[in-house]
Order: structure tokens, then sequence, then C-alpha cells
């Protein structure tokens, strides 16, 4: 069996853990979070442990399965967890991710570790999704649309704005692109072309909205590029929309291979929920790192890195008889 911990104990990691539990061949050995623990209620029964607490447990984990934010969280933490354990995280600025990569990089190779960065679905899955497409059809362009969902990594960075109580960001694709590349018309998208983001937010009574509503529309790498809405709400109001936390999105490859002959490839996702689905994924290559590090592999990887064969419970003659 494969020993899993958790660390982190929000919509992420609630994800994460129900996806641990439906896992055959693996085991929870906690959840560990910043919080008290007998204030945190699992969806599954798995044992809940201070962060503190973490450290004993080196030697009895086989992967750590980081569910903190990308804002800080990750960025702050995850070199320090890999000093001593493996671990898989989901950070997704993408415009940080190889320094990122870099640095914990040095990290675990100094100590003997692997981690695995970017891991959801996008970066994660759409990410495989642009390589492959782009290695069989080289003369085209790349399209990534997402939404119309919950974002919770920009949700998050609101949420760390003084005078934020509460906040849920919506990811909206514009039509009029979504459909020109549909068209086949290769068109030429800056990152604003693409997508709105709205944003609903409840604040302090003594917050000041207009210097907030400013920090949000120019946080660089959030939403500094894009058209930004930003709505004042009530906390209830707020907590209402985050009971539903649907997304999904497309990725696109258009382009040809002759003058006579175009295609488009395309790959959609629609979730009902983006934290249930992004913590099955982090646990599938919970499963991948579990193995490569037995295998002796040490360092930061990423979805290119890890063969798809490692993240199935499946035995490879299972996957040749049944899905090659």
């Amino acid at each position: 069996m494969i020993k899993v911990g958790i660390v982190g104990y929000g919509n992420l990691g609630r994800g994460v853990a129900l996806a641990v539990s439906q896992a055959k061949d693996m085991e929870c050995v906690g959840i560990f979070t910043r919080r008290a623990p007998e204030s945190v209620k699992p969806a599954i029964n798995f044992p809940v442990y201070s962060i503190e607490k973490l450290i004993e447990f080196k030697g009895k984990v086989d992967v750590l399965l980081l569910c903190g934010g990308s804002a800080t969280d990750l960025p702050n933490n995850t070199a320090g967890i890999l000093k001593d354990f493996n671990t898989v995280d989901s950070f997704d600025t993408h415009a940080k991710i190889p320094e990122y990569f870099y640095k914990l990089d040095k990290v675990a190779k100094e100590n003997g570790t692997l981690g695995a960065i970017s891991i959801g679905w996008d970066p994660g899955v759409f990410s495989i999704a642009r390589m492959l497409f782009g290695a069989v059809l080289p003369n085209g362009n790349d399209y990534t649309f997402w939404g119309k969902g919950v974002s919770q990594g920009h949700s998050d960075a609101i949420r760390r704005i003084a005078g934020v109580k509460n906040a849920i960001q919506y990811t909206i694709p514009k039509e009029q692109a979504l459909s020109s590349v549909r068209n086949g018309e290769n068109p030429n998208l800056k990152t604003r072309d693409k997508h709105l983001r709205e944003c609903f937010v409840a604040v302090e009574d003594t917050a000041d909205k207009a210097v907030i509503e400013k920090a949000i529309k120019e946080m660089p790498n959030y939403f500094a590029d894009y058209d930004t809405i930003v709505n004042f709400v009530t906390e209830e109001e707020v907590k209402k929309m985050q009971q539903k936390l649907s997304h999904g999105g497309f990725v696109f490859r258009s382009g040809s291979t002759t003058e006579e002959n175009a295609h488009l490839l395309e790959l959609s996702l629609k979730l009902d929920s983006n934290p249930e689905f992004t913590g099955s994924v982090l646990t599938a290559y919970g499963r991948a790192v579990a193995r490569l590090s037995k295998e002796g592999k040490t360092g930061c990887v990423t979805v290119f890195d890890i063969p798809l064969k490692y993240l199935s419970p499946e035995s490879e003659e299972d996957l040749r008889a049944h899905l090659l």
C-alpha cells in the first residue's frame, strides 16, 4: 500500500481525501492542518494532526499531497516540506512555474526526495494536451480557454487582500474568441481577448472598497492582464456561491498538414467540482511519485516527466490488454 499524507484541509484537501479513499492501493496516514485538529471534521474518517506533528512522520509516508494555495502557501512552504518528504502540489501561477521548479529541484536533489509540481487540470492535464497536440500538429496554433467556472487560485488570492472577508472568482470565456477558434480562423488573441474575470467580494465594514478593487484589478499574474469586474456582496452571498465549485475548459490546436487539409484538435472538461477533480489528479500523481521514488528518482518533475503508466493502479499487462 502507498502511504499518503494530506497537508491542508480546505476544498482541495477534501477532494484529495475523497480520491484517496477510493484508491485501492493507497492508505491515508493522516491529514495535517494549521487549524486545531479537533476543529477539522473530514468527509472521510482519516486521522487529523497538527502540522507541527508532520516531522514525526518522516520515513512513514511515501508521499505528501499538498493542498495549499499558490499565492503564498506553496511558494513559502513547499521547499521546507520537500527536505523531508516526497510531495505533489498544484502550484498554478503559470508565469512563475520555471523559477518554482528550479528552486524545488535543488532542494529535492540535495535531500534525496522527489517533488511533482503544478499537478491538476491546468497546469496538468491541459499541459499534456498542449504538448501532445503541438507535437503531432506542428504547423498550428494553441488556444486554451477556462470556464465558465470558479478559479480556486484566483479566489484564494483575493481572500488574502487586507480587508477581504471572503471572495469567489469566476473565469468566463469570451464567446467571440471561442467561436473564432472553433471556426478554424486561427485568430491572434491576446490574454485580454479570451477571458473575462468576475469577482464577488465580501469585505470588512471598515474596508475601503476602492482600494480593494484597485488591488484586485492590478494584481500581477492574476488579474492585471484581464478585463475584470469586481462586485461587492455580502458574505452570505459568497458562501451561497461557494456551495457549487464547478469549472471546466478547452484546449485547442488549430493547424494544417498541407494547404488543402486543416485540422482542429480539442480536449474539453466539464467539471461539477473543480476541487474534487483536481484532488483526483493530485492523487493519481501521488501514486506516480511514490513509485518513481522507490526506483530512486529524485529532484523536481512535472507532468511532462512522468510516464502515464505510473498514474494507473492497473498493471502494465492490463494496460496493454485493455486500454492500448
